[in-house]
């Protein structure tokens, strides 16, 4: 739980007066008291009272007062609630190794498949957006809720040459913004936010970044607009040959503009960086060597997507139990503290005509 406004948790300063106030009250009662010569004779003449009905609404009192002061604090609860407005941008890897054959019958086709899987278990769900990265990145489709062109711009993914992770992910940003008025586009300045949006970015690479922005850079991009970024490293560290079918085919290389790859495999994901990305996002990391453990990643996925934490304001609740006890401390006081006739006398009865 936290509070929208904490200042006003000085309201509980009313308890502790409310205590002094009694102390002062029952202290010049024992000054004035008037000494009596036998206590059996004030008792009896008292209606009967046991300590409890003088605890009791005095408890209450202080209970309702405190309830209150809480509740002048705006207290909101952190709730998980399945979310209406939320965009998925899946942003994937073409670069040329994705025509590695040892997830069969190559990586991209396996692809393919899961992001097909993925979209289709997504259906009447939230927006589904694509983006393709290899030395450049570009928006297939928009944010949408129409399954089919998702399923058919799968359907036409081909590769090329390097990997620009970080372009990926400010690509997806921007599609975003355009669907979503609370992200701020990628170069323009984010208002200062302190909860996420609903919008989440999923990677998926089989490489290392070697074109374009740095990912560290995009990753804190999408930070500073409250966007989560999954990623998923994908593929074996297993040497396979390359095979695409011609359509898939659209060109290999060592590197994109901005250099090569530094001594790394081209063919393994660059593990910690992915892992970077989705820390510093608030996102989650994945790992996936075959078409079952890629699905299953997106499969787990869905279940974050949908339910997303929101902030509740429960002020209204606080007042409404602080004001019931104290209600419930005047009703008692007033019924027990109540005028009764003498023991064994009767009311006069009326008289008859």
């Amino acid at each position: 739980m936290s509070l929208s406004w904490p200042w006003a948790l000085l309201a509980l300063l009313a308890v502790p007066l409310v205590i002094a106030a009694w102390w002062w009250t029952r202290r010049r009662r024992r000054r004035g008291a008037v000494r009596v010569t036998s206590i059996a004779l004030v008792r009896a003449s008292l209606p009967g009272r046991n300590r409890w009905r003088r605890i009791i609404p005095a408890a209450l009192l202080l209970l309702g007062l405190a309830v209150l002061g809480v509740g002048a604090a705006r207290p909101q609860a952190t709730v998980p609630v399945p979310s209406k407005s939320a965009t998925i941008m899946l942003a994937l890897d073409v670069s040329g190794s994705m025509c590695s054959t040892d997830v069969r019958p190559n990586r991209i086709t396996a692809a393919e498949d899961a992001a097909s899987a993925f979209i289709k278990s997504e259906a009447g769900g939230p927006r589904i957006g694509l983006v393709a990265f290899a030395g450049t990145a570009g928006v297939l489709v928009s944010p949408t809720t129409d399954s089919g062109s998702l399923l058919h711009a799968l359907t036409g993914l081909s590769t090329g040459r390097g990997t620009a992770i970080g372009e990926g992910i400010l690509t997806s940003l921007d599609a975003i913004a355009q669907v979503d008025p609370s992200v701020a586009p990628t170069g323009s300045r984010p208002a200062a936010t302190h909860s996420r949006a609903h919008d989440v970015i999923v990677v998926l690479t089989d490489g290392s970044n070697n074109a374009g922005v740095d990912p560290q850079t995009a990753a804190r991009q999408a930070a500073a607009r409250g966007v989560r970024v999954f990623t998923i490293g994908y593929g074996t560290t297993n040497p396979a040959p390359l095979v695409c079918s011609n359509s898939q085919f659209g060109g290999f290389g060592a590197g994109g503009p901005g250099g090569g790859f530094g001594g790394r495999n081209p063919l393994v994901a660059d593990y910690a960086a992915l892992r970077q990305i989705a820390s510093t996002t608030g996102g989650k990391f994945y790992r996936a060597q075959n078409a079952g453990q890629l699905k299953a990643a997106l499969g787990n996925l869905s279940g974050t997507f949908r339910v997303i934490r929101e902030h509740l304001d429960i002020a209204a609740w606080f007042a409404g139990f602080g004001g019931l006890f104290i209600a419930a401390a005047l009703a008692l006081s007033l019924w027990w503290n109540r005028t009764r006739p003498p023991a064994g006398r009767r009311r006069p009865r009326a008289l008859e005509h």
